[in-house]
């Protein structure tokens, strides 16, 4: 997909929510295409993807089909999208894929496989002790694993300036991106609220 395909597909989901068609949590992505396309140039088919609560943009650039992903999101799996064929999991746990990430790259490295794991989270996730111990074993190990966090400066609405002044320098393994998202609960500079048209009336 490029960049305009997958803004397309997110306004779609905004509009369906709006209308009050899907009467679940959902985290759009947004603001970060540029970025998202340039990183799927390195992972390859066969390699595992895990994902986070925000995941549609990384189902699609994964090959995922945007007729599936838009099904399971209004059957309310917008923060549990799972493709066994394309070795795409999330969690909407904070860094809950983090050490399973790991453990997937040690059992990789132990079969002599040539495929890669890649861990998306965002910066708030960044703060959890899960994150530090899988970074520590991945590189101490060194396990075919990249951590991709995707910095929006937020921890739902607290800026890394609320949450301490603590900063880690991290091995090679973990790679980082700046971006500002397209919508709330997601960062700094969001233009847009996603709220309920009043005019509808909620299907539920």
């Amino acid at each position: 997909m490029n960049k305009q395909d997958l803004i397309d597909f997110e306004l779609r989901i905004k509009a369906l929510f709006e209308q009050g068609k899907l009467p679940y949590l959902i985290h759009l992505c947004g603001g970060n295409e540029d970025q998202l396309i340039e990183i799927f140039k390195d992972i390859k088919p066969g390699d595992w993807i895990f994902s986070s609560h925000r995941s549609h943009y990384h189902y699609l650039l994964s090959g995922g089909d945007p007729d599936v992903l838009e099904q399971m999101i209004r059957d309310g799996r917008s923060m549990f999208v799972f493709d066994r064929k394309l070795n795409f999991y999330t969690s909407s746990v904070l860094a809950g894929t983090c050490g399973i990430a790991a453990g997937v790259a040690h059992t990789l490295k132990e079969q002599g496989s040539s495929a890669k794991v890649w861990c998306f989270l965002g910066d708030g996730a960044e703060d959890e002790g899960h994150f530090y111990e899988a970074v520590n074993y991945v590189a101490g190990a060194d396990l075919p694993c990249t951590f991709i966090v995707e910095d929006n400066d937020r921890s739902v609405d607290t800026p890394k300036a609320a949450r301490g002044k603590a900063t880690m320098t991290w091995p090679d393994c973990v790679k980082r991106y700046h971006y500002t998202p397209t919508f709330p609960h997601g960062g700094a500079g969001c233009k847009t609220m996603v709220t309920f048209d009043p005019s509808i009336r909620p299907i539920w």
